[in-house]
């Protein structure tokens, strides 16, 4: 309280009282330094040697007239400031007994309480935090004297002076003691200290980065998306191998830096700052540089993190330097850290053995890993196999081809349809692009529009599939990825103007949409279709679609379709959900009448929403580029729980820098992802390639032909197998059990296609003899148990491991008939086993040698094609009519004419029977028409 003019007498006794308790709370703070009890602390010396200081209580005593309340809150004050001073002093005093090695003469790294044990390693170099420790328990008198001199002196050679080394180069390991302990010049330490600076300078240099190299936080992440951290150093100064393989720049390390060049760590940490590593807390953690580590078309990555220690060692180095060394005089005032000072005057040996050390020798691991490429690159649309690049957040599930087809999937619901068609591939999310002035069109991938263009290449990387193409006016590159935060995928097409005048384009999205499991949709199209609803929301230039529920309490699923443009004007905009409409009858993806022009104008979609027949998204946007003047085209496709989320992504995605997130944290999924699995990218990427053979029926890894004729037995053989026969087949045998290596690859596949969203039963047969049989499968059991797989031995979309003595003729060849990719233990390694293909010969093209027949004999249960220019029909119109005898009747269309629905005719018998349609679509069955499909 405000003393009043009364008491103004007590005010200079009361300004004391509060000058030591700023001094004394100061100290407290400092406890775990100064390693003393409360009585023997002094103030700061600031000349000569420390003086004695009187107690509070001592000062309170001496305040006679002070009033009574006054003196016994700072009574009060005082026994708190005392017990905290001694819970501080006993904090720091700790047993060191149990680490000391005697026989070394070194602190352990640690103790192991379950097995009560010191661990094998020891703390045994000068140049390393571990000097510290050593200091006070020699001060302390629980360590001798032996322990400071039994740390290791390997001397290198650093600007022609010897130089102590360190375990990994770090700034750390070389001037973190110098926070709290005092460094005296012309001492080894000193000078190591001082050249430890001068090659971290020099090594930015080499590198033409900034400098500060330390243990730090990097850019990999776990699973639960935080920064991994490890010891990065100096070539030069450090044992550690591979030092030079890592290129990671902590800011904290320039500010240590500041108690030794001042001036040289100010400007590096000033050219950090301009560098954009600058935060709301400070600098960030770190900088990565390091290739393997950085998304593509980036050089470097901020890792955004704040680590409490860091930033505090940056606050005493900054209070080392502009308070004149208080930590440092506070510790050589302590008289027990005083008395063995002594320690740190080591001179510098005169002459010294150079450690021929080989730290810018590369790490074990990089001698043997395989030199690895995050790009896979595909020029050939019509490959015999397409490539597949499978993206996914764990929720939301994307497969492109080689070509551009594939599907999007939204855990086991289908988004969009899509049909495995080795031969044609054209079902998926396309983009057609149309040049307005020329009407010509072609799509940003070679489906669906199959345009032979200038060029072509579908590019695959970890967490992105691109597609570039270019024709004489036009470049085009698309980009897709899934968003790890929110279950849409984003389709980012840039499209550039590379001819000499202005020119308007138009860009069309295309998607049909199914919003119910795959399987449903397969076997019922038409009857799922009718329960789709579509709505257009044009201030948002998106569309949305939900499917009807069957009942009050389901839950029905949303989708979203979105179409932003940046750095560009939209001229005009339309929609069309409706595919008859898009397609038009008796057309495909590759011709639709939507890109279909009348005279000069284009054609504009029909804005149709609602209960279409057959639902689609598609949006098209026209807009004017200037010559070489690029527009970017966001195509962005999700599922939200209700209408209003999908707004919220709607919103969200419009905006183009949340958009470019997508792009960065897909990638980082990724990385965490091959973490998580403990595979390589040379993995991922062998996976990729066996999926496009599960997706994609092929022959390369399948049974060989014997083998499926010789089967006589249906889907339903597979159950007494446990195995339902609806997912791709994986196939193993293995027989030796030094061969489980093939076994861990694919248990791990397994588990990179299940994140993927690729379901797959995987069945291993064990065929090792029966004196060993038991041994191979415990280990193949054990490996499986031991792994992410665990939970799904023999559960639908798992993994199911059989002794093959166990299984019977008919059964073996019914499950290897059924499996998609089939591989053995005695074919080579997995990758050879991929990597082979058969070689088969394809058919002639087919050249018809025969004119079309004028006239046909015909039975009564026929359809036949004729030409009806010289026949006479009855009840004719401008499609045909019947025939004179009116057995039949007689169609006839002249090219681009359809009739104005479909025409079907059914022809059958109790067991067999087919159903054909004017253009010439038909299907043929045996025994029932729905279950027992002979054809599409």
């Amino acid at each position: 309280a405000t003393p009043d003019a009364s008491e103004a007498a007590d005010a200079t006794t009361l300004s004391d009282v509060a000058f030591w308790l700023q001094a004394l709370r100061a100290q407290c703070r400092d406890a775990s330094a100064t390693l003393q009890p409360f009585s023997a602390w002094t103030p700061l010396p600031q000349d000569g040697e420390p003086q004695a200081m009187p107690t509070l209580r001592q000062l309170v005593q001496a305040r006679s007239a002070a009033p009574h309340a006054l003196q016994q809150r700072a009574a009060d004050l005082l026994q708190t400031i005392e017990q905290l001073a001694q819970q501080a002093g006993a904090m720091a005093l700790m047993d060191y007994g149990f680490l000391y090695d005697a026989q070394r003469d070194l602190l352990s790294i640690g103790y192991n309480v379950d097995e009560r044990r010191l661990d094998a390693g020891f703390y045994d170099l000068l140049a390393s935090e571990a000097r510290l420790t050593n200091f006070v328990a020699i001060a302390q008198e629980q360590l001798p004297q032996d322990s400071w001199f039994a740390l290791g002196r390997l001397l290198t050679s650093s600007g022609g002076e010897p130089v102590l080394l360190s375990w990994s180069g770090s700034m750390f390991e070389y001037l973190m003691p110098l926070l709290v302990m005092p460094n005296v010049p012309g001492t080894l330490l000193d000078q190591t200290c001082r050249a430890a600076v001068a090659r971290q300078i020099e090594y930015g240099q080499q590198l033409g980065l900034p400098w500060g190299v330390s243990e730090s936080g990097y850019n990999t992440q776990d699973t639960q998306f935080n920064y991994q951290y490890r010891a990065f150093g100096v070539p030069g100064l450090g044992l550690k191998r591979g030092l030079s393989e890592e290129r990671v720049v902590a800011p904290y390390a320039s500010a240590l830096a500041l108690m030794i060049d001042p001036a040289a760590a100010c400007a590096n940490l000033q050219r950090l700052a301009d560098a954009g590593v600058e935060g709301r807390y400070g600098l960030y953690e770190a900088v990565d540089y390091t290739p393997a580590r950085l998304p593509r078309g980036q050089d470097s990555v901020v890792v955004r993190s704040f680590m409490a220690h860091h930033q505090g060692m940056s606050l005493l180095a900054l209070d080392h330097l502009l308070q004149q060394r208080p930590m440092q005089r506070r510790f050589e005032s302590d008289p027990s850290l005083r008395a063995t000072l002594l320690l740190l005057q080591e001179r510098v040996p005169k002459t010294a053995a150079e450690y021929r050390h080989a730290t810018a020798a590369a790490s074990p691991q990089a001698l043997t890993r395989v030199a690895e490429t995050s790009l896979r690159v595909f020029t050939d649309p019509d490959r015999a196999r397409p490539a597949v690049q499978l993206l996914s957040n764990g929720r939301y599930h994307v497969m492109v081809s080689s070509a551009g087809g594939g599907y999007s999937r939204h855990r086991d619901m289908a988004v969009t349809r899509w049909r495995e068609d080795i031969s044609r591939d054209d079902a998926g999310t396309f983009c057609y692009l149309r040049d307005v002035s020329s009407a010509a069109y072609w799509s940003s991938a070679h489906h669906p529009a199959c345009r032979t263009l200038k060029s072509y290449e579908a590019i695959f990387s970890d967490a992105r599939a691109e597609f570039r193409t270019r024709t004489p006016d036009f470049d085009t590159h698309t980009e897709i990825a899934v968003s790890p935060e929110d279950d849409v995928e984003l389709r980012r097409l840039r499209v550039t103007n590379r001819s000499r005048s202005r020119r308007t384009i138009e860009i069309t999205t295309y998607a049909e949409v199914v919003l119910a499991p795959a399987l449903a949709d397969a076997m019922h199209p038409a009857f799922s279709k009718l329960f789709v609803q579509t709505e257009l929301v044009r201030p948002l230039q998106a569309i949305v679609c939900t499917r009807r529920a069957r009942s009050s309490a389901e839950a029905v699923p949303w989708m979203c379709h979105l179409l932003a443009v940046h750095d560009a004007h939209i001229d005009e905009i339309s929609y069309e959900t409706d595919r008859a409409r898009f397609i038009g009858r008796g057309r495909s993806t590759s011709d639709p009448q939507a890109m279909d022009s009348v005279g000069q104008r284009p054609r504009n979609l029909s804005n149709s929403a609602g209960s279409v027949l057959d639902p689609i998204v598609a949006i098209r946007c026209r807009i004017t580029l200037e010559p070489e003047q690029s527009a970017l085209v966001d195509m962005v496709t999700g599922v939200g729980d209700s209408r209003d989320a999908c707004l919220q992504l709607i919103e969200k995605f419009r905006d183009r820098h949340l958009a470019d997130r997508v792009f960065d944290l897909a990638w980082t999924h990724s990385q965490v992802m091959l973490r998580q699995l403990n595979s390589s990218q040379v993995d991922a990427q062998l996976y990729e390639d066996m999926a496009s053979c599960l997706l994609y029926a092929h022959a390369s890894l399948r049974a060989d032909a014997a083998t499926l004729r010789a089967n006589r037995r249906g889907q339903s053989g597979l159950w007494g197998q446990a195995i339902s026969g609806d997912l791709p087949i994986v196939l193993l045998h293995i027989a030796d059990p030094a061969n489980i290596e093939l076994v861990r690859q694919l248990v791990q596949a397994h588990a990179y296609w299940r994140l993927k969203g690729l379901a797959v039963d995987l069945v291993i047969w064990n065929e090792d003899n029966a004196g060993y049989r038991q041994q191979l499968q415990d280990q193949i059991m054990g490996l499986i148990s031991s792994g992410v797989e665990a939970s799904l031995i023999d559960r639908p979309g798992g993994i199911f491991v059989r002794p093959a003595q166990q299984i019977s003729s008919e059964d073996r060849i019914l499950v290897q008939s059924a499996a998609r990719v089939i591989l053995s233990d005695s074919r080579g390694s997995l990758a050879e086993q991929v990597g082979r293909r058969r070689l088969h010969k394809l058919p002639e093209a087919f050249i018809p040698s025969r004119p079309r027949l004028a006239e046909s004999t015909r039975a009564d249960n026929a359809v036949a094609v004729t030409d009806t220019a010289t026949q006479a029909v009855l009840l004719g119109n401008r499609f045909g009519g019947f025939s004179a005898d009116g057995r039949e009747y007689v169609i006839d269309l002249a090219a681009g004419q359809n009739t104005p629905a479909p025409w079907a005719n059914v022809l059958a018998n109790a067991q067999f029977g087919t159903v054909i349609s004017e253009s010439g679509g038909a299907y043929t069955w045996g025994e029932n028409a729905h279950e027992f499909r002979l054809t599409p």
